[in-house]
């Protein structure tokens, strides 16, 4: 029997819990379930999840429906009275093994998330056709953003302890993986909360050391307010740390930083990425920008799109404001929804300007580059290659020289040295 199909929406640590629950799942024999692992950070991931689970039911009218994610823990109702679902699961209950035994005793099981004080590590082998591996250090946040409610989501910020991430890599290593991402929703805050408050440099420097084999390790977004100086050591001096860094911007104008509740400021972050150019000039950054938050005048947002030049950032993910029920920032003056879309083209076309002129310096260099499927993988810098040489394995890391820049992707042939 196959196991439970799982749809999973929003970030990596989504990814990564995508993977507990499967195997949980199918430990209790929900080999027909349906589990649809939720986001909240816009109304539209809620609107395509909704979407999603309708799709399910008319495709399998028989399974059972397993909702949970962070839209599902911070209005479960709504998700339980969908016609279409069976269950509602909460951030802490899909993690259980326990909930998928006890499935039939109620149709909701979603705890108060705030009361959560650690965050256990659950040992996985692999994910279901994947080349890398997501794999959680910190789940939750201490900070409270306007526009956010993922904090009413995961609760407050708990890291998992280095013994058991290092625990977890090595197995994903001895598996097979080459690549291991380290998720969380807050992951710059790392270990406050654990015995000797150990900083994120300090695990990443302790993790490399206890796992040698490990090739690359790479990290999801970072807060650029958050940054230790064991983190700026590793940056600059460790190869296995990947040179791509997604960074939690969300705005260039330091007005509206402000009216955010950030924590840092549009020259903080321009100076970490001209730091962090000058300690690895071969690094490339992404970001997170929010388009049309409420208040934002012309000038400000002329600050967003100045910031994203001057950053440089080719990996740029772009969020048109969305308000959230019982955050602060839904309360504030908000744009037209005409005025934010278009804002948010003008951002995207930057971001497209950013990756043309990043890709294009590509050519002409030898990278090592992870096979994702035939024909197509990822450079250091999280860059697409196409390969013309099919024949390496999925998941293999190979060296290829690049030859051309096309429709936001490289392509390149294998280079005559090994990786």
């Amino acid at each position: 029997m196959s196991g439970p199909d799982i749809i999973t929406f929003g970030c990596r640590l989504n990814t990564y819990e995508s993977e507990v629950m499967r195997n949980h799942a199918e430990a209790a024999g929900l080999s027909d379930a349906v589990i649809v692992n939720t986001c909240a950070v816009t109304a539209e991931a809620e609107r395509q999840a909704r979407q999603a689970i309708r799709r399910a039911r008319r495709a399998r009218p028989d399974a059972r429906i397993i909702v949970t994610g962070c839209a599902a823990q911070i209005n479960p109702a709504s998700y339980a009275d969908m016609p279409e679902v069976d269950t509602v699961l909460g951030n802490q209950e899909k993690l259980e093994a326990r909930s998928f035994l006890t499935l039939d005793s109620e149709p909701v099981h979603v705890a108060d998330i705030m009361s959560a004080r650690e965050t256990a590590s659950h040992l996985i082998e692999g994910f279901d056709d994947r080349t890398r591996a997501f794999i959680q250090v910190q789940n939750g946040c201490d900070h409270r953003c306007t526009f956010c409610v993922i904090p009413f989501g995961r609760g407050n910020s708990r890291s998992v302890p280095i013994g058991a991430i290092v625990q977890q890599v090595t197995t994903l290593v001895e598996n097979g993986y080459r690549e291991v991402v380290l998720s969380g929703v807050d992951i710059t805050s790392y270990g406050a909360d654990l015995p000797g408050r150990p900083r994120l440099g300090q695990m990443l420097r302790r993790l490399l050391a206890n796992v040698p084999d490990l090739p690359r390790l790479r990290l999801s977004s970072i807060d650029v307010a958050e940054i230790d100086d064991d983190l700026l050591d590793l940056i600059a001096n460790e190869p296995r740390l990947m040179p791509h860094l997604h960074l939690s911007l969300q705005a260039g104008d330091n007005m509206i930083l402000k009216r955010m509740k950030r924590r840092h400021t549009r020259e903080q972050a321009i100076e970490f990425c001209e730091t962090v150019r000058g300690l690895r000039p071969d690094v490339v950054f992404g970001a997170d920008i929010i388009a049309g938050f409420p208040t934002e005048t012309d000038e400000m947002f002329a600050n967003s799109l100045a910031l994203v030049e001057a950053c440089d950032l080719p990996h740029l993910h772009v969020f048109p404001y969305s308000p959230r029920p019982e955050t602060p920032a839904a309360r504030m003056p908000q744009i037209p929804r005409a005025l934010v879309k278009d804002r948010a083209a003008q951002l995207r076309a930057v971001g497209e300007a950013c990756l043309t002129r990043f890709l294009t310096s590509e050519i002409g260099k030898t990278r090592t580059v992870l096979v994702e499927k035939p024909g197509l993988a990822r450079s250091e810098q999280f860059a697409l290659v196409e390969l013309r040489d099919t024949g390496p394995e999925t998941g293999q890391l190979i060296a290829v020289e690049i030859t051309r820049s096309a429709d936001g992707r490289l392509s390149g042939q294998p280079a005559r040295r090994a990786a």
